[in-house]
């Protein structure tokens, strides 16, 4: 199976059919096209099992159709994207990852000389370059040229954000638990937390060998290994990230998930506190409205994207947003780079609890109180989804007080919402429900899958 959209490329490394060799090559070789087979291009991979083989794969195709490499190694998509958005003369970037998804899958995210993750055009002309079917080109060979030393460069950045207050951090003498699931972030976020003055961190899964000892999506259900480790040691945060440490989630002092959605509600709270009234926030429609509350105190503008990194990018650049980002740990502060980073959410979430006095469980209960509960719907054909929304749409739209079908159906009622969508990523569709209580959550979403 391989599964290519907005989201970037990602399949099966098993499958005769998924992300094969031949597969990597022609989208390689089609990346190199589109930046003129020559220039620089940024290459990384997010640690994961046979992700170095691939790494190489992809850095000699390019070197063979002319484009001279970047060479990251194993580091986060964030570096990745950091990488070409501070170099002018990148022309672009691919990190090989498939995110949160199984030790199972691999894939490529492509990146634009922007810094950005290609849009929808810009993955319809790779495509086309794809479908072409490319050879490689007899254009005078690229070379390899070593760049560790920006994962220095990235940290620097995030350390230079202007409100963020390092003395208070060092302060309060934070003791972490830390699980990278063994991906890209385990040697990349101990460095930041040591200049950050973090006192103690404790590593149950940061030895960047790519075994991934549990299901590596950041989720409660997942991370139950690091909620006992925050027990265990009494330590005052547990923070996970996700193979190529792009999302960040945190866990309270008292071992309970402090909440993947509550990541972008400290961060949009952290950056409005230190800035003037009237800023622009972006998230996806997916997004807790927590955010909205939190904006409110503020007196700033919250814009909401279809579900997708570079959704919620653009839309930032075009309203000048100063923070944005993804309920699922993902937090885009420009100051350092316009993608999800989760360098910048573990920052800005220290900061916030250092300032704040507070401990992790006391700030997650003094934000505005929300409940989300997500299912999937599992898809043997992508034709379904049409006639699936109709139905929602059908039995439930009447209720609600705002309908938007940006990206699949949201329905947004009093004081909750409902989100059915296609998965950019997997043969899915997702729903999401978000409201006061649980049991309200619950009952939406039980609605909602009555009618599929």
């Amino acid at each position: 199976m391989l599964i290519r959209s907005i989201s970037g490329l990602r399949g099966l490394t098993a499958a005769h059919d998924g992300l094969t060799d031949e597969a990597v090559h022609a989208y390689a070789s089609a990346f190199a096209a589109s930046c003129k087979n020559d220039g620089l291009v940024a290459v990384g991979y997010d640690g994961r099992h046979g992700g170095k083989r691939l790494y190489e794969f992809v850095t000699q195709v390019l070197v063979h159709n002319g484009c001279d490499v970047l060479a990251l190694g194993m580091v986060p998509t964030p570096t990745v994207m950091f990488a070409v958005e501070k170099n002018s003369t990148v022309r672009g970037g691919i990190s090989i990852t498939a995110s949160h998804n199984g030790q199972e899958w691999n894939g490529m995210k492509f990146i634009a000389a922007t810094g950005l993750f290609l849009d929808q055009q810009e993955n319809e002309r790779l495509w086309k370059l794809v479908d072409a079917k490319p050879t490689d080109q007899s254009f005078k060979r690229g070379e390899v040229i070593s760049a560790e030393y920006l994962v220095s460069e990235h940290i620097e950045s995030v350390l230079a954000i202007p409100f963020l207050n390092l003395k208070a951090i060092a302060s309060r003498e934070f003791s972490i638990v830390f699980d990278a699931v063994n991906g890209s972030g385990s040697y990349i976020l101990p460095l930041l937390f040591e200049k950050l003055g973090v006192k103690e961190v404790i590593k149950i899964a940061a030895d960047g060998s790519g075994r991934f000892p549990h299901k590596p999506e950041p989720v409660p259900e997942n991370l139950q290994e690091l909620c006992a480790a925050v027990n265990e040691y009494q330590a005052d945060l547990g923070i996970a990230v996700d193979p190529d440490a792009d999302r960040c989630v945190l866990i309270t002092n008292k071992g309970e998930p402090f909440v993947e959605e509550n990541t972008i509600v400290l961060a949009v709270e952290e950056v409005l506190r230190h800035s003037g009234t009237g800023q622009h926030v972006v998230v996806n429609l997916s997004t807790t409205r927590a955010v909205e509350d939190i904006a409110a105190e503020f007196d700033a503008t919250v814009h909401r994207t279809p579900v997708g990194e570079i959704n919620v990018a653009k839309k930032m650049q075009e309203v000048g947003a100063i923070i944005g980002g993804e309920g699922s740990g993902g937090v885009i502060f420009p100051g350092v780079h316009t993608g999800r980073d989760s360098l910048v959410a573990a920052a800005l979430a220290l900061s916030n609890l250092a300032t704040s006095g507070l401990s992790a469980s006391e700030k997650k209960a003094a934000l505005p109180q929300y409940e989300i509960v997500k299912s999937k719907i599992e898809l043997s054909s992508r034709e379904q989804v049409t006639g699936l929304l109709a139905d929602i749409k059908g039995k439930l739209a009447a209720g609600a007080t705002s309908i938007s079908e940006a990206d699949g159906l949201r329905l947004g009622f009093e004081n909750k919402w409902l989100h059915v969508r296609a998965s950019n990523t997997e043969p899915i569709i997702r729903l999401i429900a978000e409201a006061p209580t649980r049991s309200e959550a619950e009952v939406l979403l039980a609605d909602a899958n009555k009618t599929s």
